[in-house]
């Protein structure tokens, strides 16, 4: 690939792979008087940030930005009835952006020396070039409301006290059901240090939180075995870990696996499918919610990119991406680019209102962004992606959707999906669900594929119901290589007609 290429693409280098220095940890709480012991955490000043700054934009760059991160990754997991695996990692160091034009330079370096720096914003310039640019003398901080404050960090949590939740959760998976052959638990927790800077002035810090826990239930039954696996997530501190939480994934993991016993594969076919309230999300995320992502649509590959202000479904319809969920996992403070967390209605009254931006594509459409510009980490760029997506509530209830349907299936329980973003096809897998005859749940079935096309399903929804839920589950989204933290949610919905692909 020529280079002219590889940086329109995005080009990243890493400078170098050096120990990052000793940090001594703080307590960081997203107040304005904060900010000194953050700089210190990365070993930086606010001279040191506008030189490296100006070293970025001395080729003349459009705009550039620096993201620092400091992340500590734990995992804890027990099998066979006892904790038996534990692990560890802290990444550390800083991206370095420059945008010319529709060109983008990026550069990473695992440290926060000046010198490494220095080499990673002169490789990012590259990209650009013209007249040089001065970033501006005053730095403006900026302070944004917390949606997940701390009480007490996961860095202060030893696994001695974790360890007691995970062998609870073994512990009343087998309790709630003597068909339990084994269990699998685990957890994980994090924290991330976040220091952002850019070429507009703006300064701002983050200390974000992720807890998940998992349980797997593992049952036998004349001879034939099934199991299910149930998670919650949120970005909380130490208070995520509760006996309530324990019970809410023991339940709904035993639950969902005796469900299978008794579950067939259904007849494949067109029908009218009920889509339950929480998980059903999934709907939204893959069928339309990645197709909103505005570099798709700025680069016209998506095919709503020539649907906006235009009415997409029925009137009654509302579909957000919100990033301020108080401890919701798809929840931010602010992006990966600064700008504050947000709530967006992307359909409004059956209305495509808004794409979801980071700032590139925002400048490319001559609007304001969204707060979408996310990253895995410093050795990514940003990109357009989702935070929590759901549809607001409609006016029926469950029972009034399902006894619509005549003969149809309800569904509930996914474990993944995918969409071509051009054409605009989707499918997702279906753990379990039930059979609908005759406006009723009867036969439980199971392992089924959903497939349908987004524009076309989301048009299709004409019952939307007034139970919304957003689901809490680990949900974890892939694009362009990234995973990234979400949620999701749905009233419950009737979609008149998807692809079952059954027996």
């Amino acid at each position: 690939m020529k280079r002219r290429d590889f940086l329109r693409a995005g080009s990243m280098v890493a400078i170098g792979t050096v120990a990052f220095p000793q940090i001594i940890r703080s307590q960081i709480t997203n107040l304005k008087e904060d900010l000194p012991k953050m700089l210190n955490h990365f070993r930086v000043t606010e001279a040191d940030l506008r030189k490296v700054m100006a070293i970025a934009l001395e080729k003349g760059g459009d705009y550039a930005d620096l993201y620092f991160e400091h992340t500590f990754n734990n995992y804890l997991a027990l099998q066979d009835g006892a904790v038996n695996r534990a692990g560890s990692n802290i990444d550390y160091g800083v991206g370095i952006r420059v945008v010319s034009g529709d060109q983008t330079g990026y550069a990473f370096v695992e440290s926060t020396s000046m010198e490494d720096m220095i080499n990673a914003a002169r490789t990012a310039s590259r990209i650009a070039s013209g007249s040089a640019k001065t970033p501006p003398v005053k730095i403006d901080e900026k302070v944004f409301k917390n949606h997940y404050p701390i009480v007490k960090s996961w860095e202060d949590a030893t696994i001695q006290a974790k360890m007691p939740y995970l062998q609870k959760l073994n512990d009343r998976i087998f309790e709630l059901d003597k068909r339990v052959t084994k269990v699998n638990a685990s957890m994980n927790d994090s924290t991330s240090y976040i220091l952002y800077y850019n070429s507009e002035g703006t300064l701002c810090h983050d200390y974000r939180p992720m807890a998940i826990l998992s349980g797997l239930c593992i049952m036998q039954q004349d001879g034939k075995i099934e199991n299910a696996h149930s998670s919650r997530a949120a970005r909380k501190d130490i208070s995520f870990l509760t006996d309530e939480v324990v019970e809410t994934v023991a339940q709904e993991a035993v639950k969902n696996t005796a469900l299978l016993f008794n579950a067939v594969k259904p007849k494949g076919g067109e029908m009218p499918v009920v889509m339950g309230a929480g998980g059903s999300g999934i709907l939204l995320h893959e069928a339309i919610g990645h197709a909103f992502e505005a570099d798709f649509n700025r680069k016209k590959t998506s095919i709503f990119s020539d649907k906006l202000g235009k009415k997409i479904c029925d009137e009654h319809i509302h579909v957000v991406d919100d990033g301020l969920i108080d401890y919701d996992r798809g929840s931010v403070n602010f992006d990966d680019e600064g700008v504050a967390g947000q709530r967006t209605y992307i359909v409004k009254n059956g209305i495509l209102n808004s794409y979801l931006h980071d700032r590139i594509s925002a400048k490319y459409y001559g609007v304001s962004p969204t707060g979408n510009g996310r990253r895995q980490s410093f050795r990514y760029i940003p990109i357009p992606r989702m935070r929590s997506t759901y549809m607001e509530n409609g006016n029926y209830t469950e029972e009034e959707i399902i006894a619509s349907v005549k003969q149809g299936v309800f569904v509930d329980n996914f474990t993944n999906g995918q969409v071509q973003i051009g054409a605009g096809d989707f499918t997702f897998f279906v753990k379990s669900g039930y059979l609908i005859e005759n406006g009723k749940l009867t036969q439980p079935i199971k392992d089924i594929n959903i497939i349908g096309n987004g524009p076309k399903a989301l048009a299709d929804v004409t019952m939307v119901g007034n139970n919304l839920k957003i689901d809490q589950g680990a949900w974890t989204c892939g694009k362009d290589g990234q995973g990234m933290p979400v949620s999701q949610g749905l009233p419950s919905v009737l979609v008149k007609q998807l692809t079952v692909g059954g027996q």
